[in-house]
């Protein structure tokens, strides 16, 4: 898993484009632009996975899951529970 500075140098946090984002290793499906949202974390926030086996989580601790790629298992970050856009959405 690669990990990514506070200082900005996440280059798709800000990105909007129409589009799919892919796990970097194998090339998966992950999420779409369409569940793409602003958010003030240092990375990009996603409400939604593309399919039910897009990725595979374990509980980390309370209200975080550890997320990996549903296929291949590289690990993508986190899903907090209930802190998305909208009442009772995640953010991945």
């Amino acid at each position: 898993m690669s990990f990514c500075s506070f200082d900005g140098g996440e280059v798709f946090k800000d990105h909007f484009q129409t589009g799919m984002y892919v796990c970097s290793k194998c090339g998966y499906e992950l999420f779409s632009s369409r569940a793409k949202y602003k958010h003030s974390s240092p990375w990009p926030a996603f409400t939604e996975t593309i399919h039910p086996d897009s990725v595979s989580k374990f509980v980390e601790r309370p209200g975080a899951l550890k997320v990996s790629c549903g296929k291949c298992g590289n690990g993508l970050g986190h899903e907090f529970v209930n802190d998305g856009p909208k009442k009772g959405q995640s953010r991945f």
